[in-house]
């Protein structure tokens, strides 16, 4: 395969971690094969992430935002960006990880040539010690935690990070859409997964692309001996946008079916490991409000003060006021 042939862009989004970001930039600058155009989305504008950017040496986009959009924002508003640019593929980076050695997205192209994949994700591993996997990954009833645990595959079918590291078509953006800017943080990616499998896009996990990032499995707390695990963000805000999010993943078409398992390992957990009901009755009501589509408001407008108005009139009078 000629992996010079069709555009990539790289996607990153940023929030103040500059240093982070210029290790990001530096891998991406480094790659055998080198993308044609960088995105960069800085949710939280400061005056050194420009220049970071622009020394990839890469054609640059930088698109600061004076409004947080998250990370499932950020990433919607780089992808869209990448495409209005024509890109052929678009790779997804955050800032915190990287790509491991030089090879990441040659070896990410030529897997989804090879294996006729419409996305396709680098292997993640702690960006500590990288014989082991940033994240637990799940192979049928089994959870994986090292990289020697996954045999002697190249791919792993169906399954994929899609936020670090990333390859995806246009094609497969095209058809299953951007992250879903409400989900803000945590269980964005789950959903694009949800989406990818009833799309009936082919995708999976190229083993020997790696990439770097820091490792997630302190957020898991394992049941039963480790055989069944639940996400529990040790951050009470991330936790709260997890159960939340969760509610909202657990009654969409696809995903139905995980809502009463969920229910049972979280009640598991905190009912009969931890002996904290509260912290049941809290879950409880995050999911309920995440199927309700009830979300936080985020990004809250000062309240708007009488004298604001263009005219120097008051509300009262503004409302009461009639044409002609």
């Amino acid at each position: 395969m000629d992996i010079s042939q069709g555009s990539v862009a790289c996607v990153v989004v940023t929030r103040d971690r500059t240093e982070q970001l210029r290790r990001a930039v530096t891998a991406i600058r480094d790659q055998s094969r080198r993308p044609d155009h960088l995105v960069v989305v800085d949710n939280g504008p400061e005056a050194d992430v420009e220049a970071i950017a622009g020394s990839s040496g890469v054609p640059m986009t930088y698109l600061p935002s004076s409004t947080n959009l998250g990370g499932a924002g950020g990433f919607a508003l780089g992808i869209l960006t990448a495409r209005a640019h024509g890109a052929d593929w678009v790779w997804l980076a955050d800032d915190d990880g990287r790509p491991a050695d030089r090879w990441t997205l040659a070896r990410l192209l030529v897997c989804a040539h090879e294996h006729r994949l419409d996305a396709v994700s680098p292997l993640v591993v702690d960006i500590d010690d990288p014989e082991q996997l940033a994240f637990p990954l799940r192979r049928g009833l089994r959870w994986v935690r090292r990289r020697d645990e996954l045999g002697p595959e190249v791919l792993v079918d169906g399954v994929a990070n899609l936020f670090n590291g990333a390859l995806f078509s246009a094609a497969a953006l095209d058809a299953v859409g951007v992250p879903d800017p409400r989900l803000f943080v945590r269980g964005d990616e789950v959903e694009v997964h949800r989406r990818l499998r009833r799309s009936g896009l082919r995708f999976g996990t190229c083993a020997p692309a790696l990439y770097l990032h820091p490792q997630g499995r302190d957020d898991w707390a394992p049941l039963l001996g480790g055989r069944v695990m639940v996400l529990s963000p040790r951050d009470a805000e991330k936790r709260e946008r997890t159960y939340r999010n969760l509610g909202y993943l657990t009654a969409q078409p696809g995903l139905r079916w995980r809502r009463w398992p969920d229910a049972s390992r979280y009640a598991w957990y905190y009912l009969a490991q931890q002996r904290d009901p509260e912290g049941f009755r809290h879950w409880l009501q995050c999911t309920r409000e995440g199927r309700g589509e009830r979300f936080p408001v985020v990004n809250a407008p000062a309240p708007l003060h009488p004298a604001d108005t263009a005219s120097g009139a008051t509300v009262h009078e503004l409302m009461s006021s009639r044409a002609g």
